[in-house]
C-alpha cells in the first residue's frame, strides 16, 4: 500500500486501526491510537497547534475521524490508500 506522500521528518502520523491490523501493516513512523480511543480521548492525544496525518485500511475510519476534529478545531489530513 502506497500513500504517495513524502512525509517531513517529525511528521505526526497516527494509525487509528485496531492493534492487530496495525502489527500486520502501518506506514512506518506511524503511532497507533485506535479509533474509538482516538475519538474518546483526543484531548489526551492531539494539540491543536500540530497537524496529523489520520489513516486507516479503508479510509473510510480515517474520513469520519478527520471531519470531527477538523469541526473541533485540529488540523488533521485524511490519508486515502
Amino acid at each position: 500500500m502506497s500513500y504517495g506522500i513524502n512525509f517531513r521528518r517529525g511528521a505526526k502520523i497516527i494509525d487509528i486501526q485496531d492493534k492487530y491490523n496495525y502489527q500486520l501493516f502501518h506506514v512506518p513512523g506511524a503511532i497507533n491510537i485506535p479509533y474509538d480511543e482516538l475519538m474518546n480521548n483526543y484531548r489526551n492525544y492531539l494539540s491543536k497547534n500540530e497537524t496529523y496525518y489520520i489513516y486507516c485500511k479503508s479510509g473510510k475510519l480515517s474520513k469520519r475521524v478527520v471531519m470531527v476534529l477538523s469541526y473541533l478545531g485540529y488540523s488533521v489530513v485524511s490519508l486515502e490508500n
